[in-house]
């Protein structure tokens, strides 16, 4: 059973989140690449909809996730009382 929890927990302890963060964060990813996907869509077909609206969605999805990423404690470590 542990190795089953551990192909669940591995990624998202890799970047510091808990496995419901990670499913949080990941899930609104995916709603913001499917509102990216539906205006390219639109504006394929209508040139004069949506021009910059698909870019400016995956700019600001790159800035979360690249750019101006929060770097929390490793997940060992939150909650333990840090001494100075």
């Amino acid at each position: 059973m542990s190795g089953l929890k551990n192909i669940f927990t591995e990624h998202p302890n890799s970047v510091n989140e808990t496995y419901t963060e990670h499913m949080y964060m990941s899930g609104s990813f995916a709603i913001s690449l499917f509102a990216a996907a539906f205006c390219a869509t639109v504006h394929a077909i209508l040139p004069f909809m949506f021009e910059k609206t698909a870019s400016g969605i995956i700019n600001k999805l790159h800035a979360r996730m690249v750019t101006n990423r929060v770097v929390k404690a490793p997940f060992e470590e939150r909650g333990k009382v840090v001494s100075s």
